[in-house]
């Protein structure tokens, strides 16, 4: 009688594990959301054209006497690879139509440096696109395309998502298009290494290169964010994927549209993270907020009384939970705001008034060469930054601009190098960007200007004569 039960319970247990399929339903139908917004989504391919000098590939003819037999075989066989060769390298992503009359919002590394950007719609047309402008601080880039009446996204609210909620992305991993991929919120208001400016969504989204730029949508059709990054050892995907709220983006791309750059807030202060030590000497209930290792001297910080170790509790109502809310709240905040500062001093809570400063350098500059012709740096090839007073205290000097990046140009010929520090303009010491900018515009087409630059412990003029 008990081999009848055990046989009628094991029969009733196999129909119910073979039903289970049948619950498939329950999971959520993609197909209709997939069908009406993917034809805003595009893909995006770029080229840029690089010049590498052969001379680092091939090495130049040996000192051989011209009567030695092997003379002719290294003047033959090597003298042809000396000099500067171009070559063409290629890289695709992908974005999303955000205006009917066409423009397309992407990440800036998509399109950094690029010298053709090509935008392929979902119908097949193809446009050439141009930068309205980018901001690396956020990875967030808005082009332009020649075409009406497009297909646009709707923008949801990414403070309504929930961890656990259901998200698509659509875009090109590796060039194979309109790919759609699904997974779930995993966390909110995620901070990465050296990306303090983003609070990003993270979910286990299958994202792969040639997704960046395009769009994360929630279950309603609307974009929530644009993924960004992925969380790899291996290049692929691994289950941590990393996107930029949307309201975030729109507002760089509004200000990239009206200014084609951005014009980010700063109050001029180090900031470390407070641990549970560093909370308990300093008498804090918890660990939070962020802690003041350094202050600009003369910036909106130093005018303001705060001092290092001070413990920034909130700024402008908003609290500061840890410390990599601060640079996000203070570089969204409108220079020339004066605003409101909590700050724990000595065991008790000080409320000081910040007026705060604006974030120098190009950082929110278009990223196309063509796109900076404002900058008057450019056109010599460099790209420059003004130096912080940390910097300046380590290198131990005044003044001067960085030299971030050497493009193709004069100033590389020259010999100007990234890392140098450009300390003078002929007879004037330089202190900013804008009077760099002055002066080369003031400069005589045709003539040699004189740099003043510091290498390492060399300092040196390195000449460069203007075009006509």
């Amino acid at each position: 009688m008990w081999r009848r039960a055990a046989f009628a319970i094991y029969l009733f247990l196999l129909v119910f594990v073979l039903s289970a399929p049948l619950h498939a339903k329950d999971l959520p139908d993609f197909t209709d959301l997939v069908e009406k917004h993917s034809r805003a989504v595009v893909n995006i391919s770029t080229v840029q054209t690089q010049q590498l000098d052969a001379n680092h590939l091939f090495p130049e003819i040996p000192n051989i006497p011209e009567d030695s037999p092997f003379y002719e075989f290294f003047r033959r066989h090597m003298q042809p690879f000396s000099g500067p060769r171009k070559y063409e390298s290629r890289s695709l992503g992908s974005g999303f139509i955000i205006s009917k009359d066409g423009y397309v919002l992407t990440n800036a590394h998509v399109v950094e440096s690029a010298n053709e950007i090509t935008v392929k719609l979902s119908d097949k047309r193809e446009f050439s696109a141009k930068v309205i402008g980018a901001d690396r601080k956020t990875d967030i880039a808005l082009i332009k395309i020649n075409a009406d009446d497009l297909p646009v996204v709707t923008q949801g609210n990414p403070d309504q998502l929930k961890v656990g909620e259901w998200v698509i992305a659509i875009g090109a991993p590796f060039g194979f298009e309109n790919t759609v991929t699904a997974g779930i919120v995993s966390a909110k208001g995620r901070s990465l290494a050296q990306e303090n400016y983003v609070p990003f969504i993270q979910t286990d989204v299958a994202i792969n290169p040639g997704n960046s730029g395009g769009p994360l949508f929630n279950m309603k059709g609307e974009v929530v964010g644009i993924n960004s990054q992925i969380y790899s050892r291996t290049g692929g995907f691994m289950g941590l994927s990393f996107a930029i709220p949307i309201d975030m983006a729109m507002e760089i791309a509004n200000q990239l549209k009206a200014y084609g750059k951005i014009s980010r807030g700063k109050i001029g202060v180090l900031i470390q993270e407070m641990t549970e030590e560093l909370a308990e000497s300093f008498s804090l209930d918890k660990s939070r907020g962020a802690l003041v290792a350094s202050v600009e001297r003369g910036g909106p910080a130093d005018k303001a009384g705060i001092r290092t170790r001070d413990v920034i509790l909130s700024f402008d109502g908003k609290n500061i939970d840890t410390s990599v809310d601060l640079p996000r709240i203070v570089g969204n905040t409108k220079p020339g705001t004066k605003v409101q500062v909590e700050v724990w001093r000595d065991g008790s809570i000080r409320k000081l008034m910040v007026v705060v400063g604006e974030m120098s350098g190009d950082e929110g500059a278009p990223v196309q060469k063509q796109s900076r012709s404002g900058d008057a740096a450019s056109k010599l090839g460099l790209a420059l930054k003004e130096l912080s007073s940390d910097q300046k205290d380590q290198i131990g000097v005044d003044n001067g601009l960085l030299v971030e990046e050497v493009y193709d140009g004069i100033a590389g010929s020259a010999g100007i190098r990234p890392g140098d520090i450009v300390l003078g303009f002929n007879n004037q010491d330089i202190k900013s960007i804008k009077q760099f900018n002055k002066l080369l515009r003031d400069a005589k087409k045709g003539r040699n200007i004189a740099l003043l630059i510091r290498r390492g412990d060399v300092t040196t003029f390195i000449t460069i004569k203007l075009a006509e």
